[in-house]
């Protein structure tokens, strides 16, 4: 009985060991605001100012992309149970829009109720799911395309003065799984923009053309 005892400490503190690696990991992600940023650029608008100042203030909010059941519109979540943000890449676009005014739950669903076989038919479902389908960048990328700005994927003296505060990017980071964020006020020594998005921690980031750019969106027009 002793011995049972023993293993069960053993693996309860291998569990709370494991769990306070994930914890410092993520807290490592979240960068200095000012770690990255030569300068300070001005928004182009006040939406896009908006935009940026409600991506920003996901800064820390720690990834999930669990399927959470939420309320429409303007549902949204956390992690009541440990009182901490939580969220995916694809929320920090659509807490960002919906500072900005813009529900992008209820735009999306809207337009997917009426043209659901013209967004990307990936998850077996039949009907639109309000709680689901504005969090998955492929849908938001076919509405953007649709509804939005569509811009250059590339990133070079040429195209330099396409890309501003507010954008939002999309990239392919590997054997076709997406990923997505906000462009923020802050560009590099080089002079490229810094994204705010979510890839284990929310944090404003140099990682425009770390991955493969997919999408490059300007939303409203």
């Amino acid at each position: 009985m002793q011995l049972k005892r023993r293993k069960v400490v053993v693996v309860l503190l291998c569990v709370t060991i494991s769990l306070s690696g994930v914890a410092l990991w993520q807290q490592a992600q979240i960068a200095s605001p000012h770690q990255f940023v030569a300068a300070r650029v001005a928004a182009p608008n006040a939406t896009a100012a908006k935009i940026v100042a409600g991506a920003k203030a996901q800064n820390g909010t720690w990834y999930d992309a669990s399927y959470r059941t939420i309320s429409y519109p303007n549902g949204d979540f956390s992690d009541a149970k440990n009182g901490r943000k939580i969220g995916a890449c694809s929320d920090v676009v659509v807490r960002a829009l919906r500072f900005a005014g813009l529900d992008l739950q209820r735009l999306m669903h809207d337009d997917m109720t009426r043209h659901f076989a013209l967004y990307p038919q990936l998850w077996d479902l039949n009907a639109p799911n309000a709680s689901i389908d504005h969090r998955r960048v492929p849908n938001q990328m076919t509405f953007f395309r649709r509804f939005g700005q569509t811009l250059p994927t590339s990133f070079n003296s040429s195209t330099r003065s396409s890309w501003r505060p507010g954008d939002i990017v999309c990239w392919d980071t590997g054997n076709g799984r997406t990923h997505t964020g906000v462009l923020s006020d802050g560009i590099d020594v080089n002079g490229v923009p810094l994204v705010i998005h979510n890839n284990g921690v929310c944090r404003e980031d140099d990682c425009l053309t770390r991955w493969k750019i997919i999408g490059h969106f300007r939303f409203p027009k």
